[in-house]
């Protein structure tokens, strides 16, 4: 939901964006990710790396808070 929040996408539950990730970058299918899965993953999906990348990006965050 934070990530969701941040970056202004709210056109998915926040089920369905974890669902998303996991069928993304859950590799071996168990239902828990490594963290080389996720670094691995990330790395090699350029909508998912944008999307974390935004996330670490606090000047939508300030956007936010002056908007009320």
């Amino acid at each position: 939901k934070a990530i969701q929040a941040i970056n202004g996408s709210t056109n998915m539950s926040a089920e369905e964006f974890t669902n998303m990730i996991f069928q993304k970058i859950d590799v071996n299918n168990d239902g828990e990710l490594t963290l080389e899965e996720f670094i691995n993953g990330v790395e090699k999906d350029e909508d998912l790396m944008e999307l974390i990348t935004k996330s670490f990006d606090l000047s939508n965050v300030l956007k936010v808070i002056q908007n009320g």
